[in-house]
C-alpha cells in the first residue's frame, strides 16, 4: 500500500532546564519483529461459528524504537478502517490491533492514544485498542513523555464474515498497513494475509464411472426412429472434508455430437461417417438420495448460477449442463441447497441410438459417450 508522506515541521521547545533536541532520524532505527502476520489457510472443514463472524485468530509483533537522543516516541498506525475501532481486510474482513506491555527507556509505561501529533490522549491505560485515524505515546503520571528507547507488544487479531468463508475457488486476502514514528521519521510496513478455500468434496462414482450397454444386435435397432436402451444405473457418492452447500452439473465430453440440442442430453460420438451416434442423459430421483443424518431429501435446482433456486420437490430430474442441481431436507422450499458432508444416490443413465438410416452400419459403432460431473461450490 503507498500511504502518503508526512512533511513534519517541528519547533524546537525553550525550557528552564535548557535545549531539549528532537530525535535526529539519522540517529533512529524503528523495527517490527513480524513484518508479516499470517492468518494461515481457512476452510469449512473448520466448523463455523455460531457468531455472524469467525475470529481467524491473533498474531503478535513487537516493535521497537531506539534513538540516540531523547524525543518524541509517539506512532500512528495508517491503513483503512472497517470501523471505530477496526481495520479493514478485504471484502468480508477486518482487524484490530491492541498495544501493551510498553517499556521507555527500561520502565514500564502506560499508553496513550492519541488523535494528532502533540495532542493530549483520550484515553490511557496499560493496554488500549489502537483506533483508526489515532496514535499511540508513552504516559508517565497522565502525561505523554519522551525518550530515547520505546517498546511494546501488538497483538493483532483478524475477524472475517462467514459469507467470506463461503468461496468457490482458493483465494488469499492480503491487506497492509504502515507503522510512522513520525518524530523520528521513521516507516514500517506490515502485511497481512489469510487464504480461504473451500472444503473439499470428491464424488465417486461405481463402476470406475463406466456404463456398458453390451452388444446391441442392428435388429434390435428402428430403421426410421430412435431406439431408446434399457437403463442403466450407477451409485454416485460425494464425501466433503466438512458440511458443504454444494451443487452439481455435467459436462460434456463429446460435444456436439448428441442428436438433440439440449440441456440435459448428452452426446454418445460419432460413427466412421461423422454421423451422430444418439444421446444420454442423467437423472436423478431424489427417492434415491440419501446424506446424513436427514430423513428426506428434495432437488432443487438453479439457472442463474445459484442466485436463485427453484422450489424444491421430490420429482427426478436430469442433471444439465449450465443449471446447478442441489438439495435440501425441505419440501416446497427456494432457499437452496443445504449443507451436507456425505452424499449417495442412484443415477440412472438413459441412453438413445438414433435411426439406423442417419448411421453407417458397415463396421462395428461403438458407443463413446463421456462426461464429468463437476461439483459447484456454493
Amino acid at each position: 500500500m503507498n500511504l502518503p508522506r508526512f512533511l513534519l515541521l517541528t519547533l524546537a521547545s525553550l525550557a528552564f532546564g535548557g535545549f531539549v533536541p528532537e530525535a535526529n532520524a539519522d540517529e533512529c532505527q524503528f523495527n517490527l519483529s513480524q513484518p508479516v502476520l499470517d492468518y494461515g489457510l481457512m476452510n469449512r472443514a473448520i466448523r463455523p461459528d455460531s457468531a455472524p463472524e469467525r475470529n481467524l485468530g491473533e498474531r503478535q509483533l513487537s516493535l521497537s524504537l531506539n534513538c540516540s537522543t531523547p524525543g518524541d516516541m509517539s506512532l500512528f498506525y495508517r491503513a483503512m478502517a472497517a470501523t471505530g475501532k477496526r481495520f479493514h481486510f478485504a471484502e468480508r474482513g477486518s482487524y484490530q490491533l491492541r498495544i501493551r506491555d510498553a517499556v521507555l527507556d527500561g520502565q514500564s509505561v502506560d499508553i496513550g492514544l492519541i488523535a494528532g501529533a502533540g495532542q493530549a490522549p483520550s484515553q490511557m491505560a496499560s493496554n488500549l485498542i489502537w483506533q483508526p485515524g489515532h496514535g499511540v505515546v508513552p504516559v508517565k503520571a497522565g502525561a505523554p513523555v519522551q525518550g530515547r528507547n520505546f517498546s511494546a507488544q501488538v497483538e493483532v487479531t483478524a475477524w472475517v464474515q462467514e459469507q467470506g468463508m463461503q468461496v468457490r475457488d482458493a483465494v488469499t486476502w492480503e491487506t497492509s498497513g504502515t507503522f510512522d514514528a513520525i518524530g523520528a521519521g521513521r516507516t514500517r510496513e506490515a502485511i497481512l494475509r489469510a487464504r480461504f478455500a473451500p472444503a473439499a468434496c470428491e464424488p465417486v462414482l461405481s463402476n470406475g464411472g463406466v456404463v456398458d450397454f453390451g452388444n446391441i444386435s442392428q435388429n434390435d435397432l428402428k430403421v426410421d426412429k430412435s431406439t431408446r436402451l434399457p437403463p442403466r444405473s450407477l451409485t454416485l457418492r460425494v464425501g466433503c472434508d466438512a458440511p458443504t452447500a454444494f451443487a452439481m452439473i455435467m459436462h460434456d465430453n463429446r460435444p456436439g455430437s448428441a442428436t438433440v440440442d439440449s440441456e440435459i442430453y448428452y452426446g454418445l460420438g460419432m460413427d466412421s461417417r461423422n454421423n451422430k451416434i444418439g444421446l444420454y442423459s442423467l437423472n436423478i430421483d431424489p427417492v434415491s438420495v440419501s446424506a446424513d443424518n436427514f430423513g428426506r431429501l428434495y432437488r432443487t435446482d438453479s439457472t442463474t448460477g445459484g442466485t436463485a433456486w427453484s422450489t424444491s420437490s421430490a420429482s427426478p430430474i436430469p442433471i444439465g449442463k449450465n443449471s446447478y442441481l442441489g438439495f435440501t431436507d425441505s419440501a416446497g422450499s427456494s432457499a437452496g441447497p443445504v449443507m451436507i458432508q456425505n452424499f449417495t444416490t442412484t443415477v440412472t443413465v438413459d441412453a438413445v441410438i438414433a435411426p439406423t438410416n442417419s448411421l453407417d452400419l458397415s463396421t462395428a459403432i461403438h458407443l463413446d459417450g463421456a462426461g464429468t460431473i463437476e461439483i459447484i461450490y456454493l
